[in-house]
């Protein structure tokens, strides 16, 4: 079963998070490192324009804990959480349906 990690943070340096976050899929890609994410969908709150929800997803919940527990992952979650004005909050859910209309 698919598996998807919702992460809502808020930042007011959001280019600075989106370059991180392209080093480290570009890096992962070149060494072919396995298990990684098999979709990125980011959104960015219209109420709150600092405030943005990340949905990450795996093809399942053990890939997903593998990649969590890469060292370079640790690397990326600090390097994000300090570009953050507060913690992210982490929301662990399995992909029951998924469809393009």
């Amino acid at each position: 079963m698919k598996f998807a990690q919702i992460i809502d943070f808020e930042t007011e340096r959001a280019d600075e998070l989106r370059e991180a976050i392209r080093r480290y899929e570009e890096t992962a890609r070149a060494q072919g490192r396995k298990p990684a994410p098999t979709h990125r969908t980011l959104l960015r709150d219209r109420a709150n324009p600092n405030r943005y929800l990340a949905v990450i997803e795996f093809d399942s919940y053990e890939d997903a804990m593998a990649n969590s527990n890469a060292p370079e992952t640790g690397e990326l979650a600090a390097t994000l959480a300090s570009l953050c004005t507060r913690p992210p909050a982490f929301t662990d859910c399995d992909l029951t349906e998924s469809e393009d209309l």
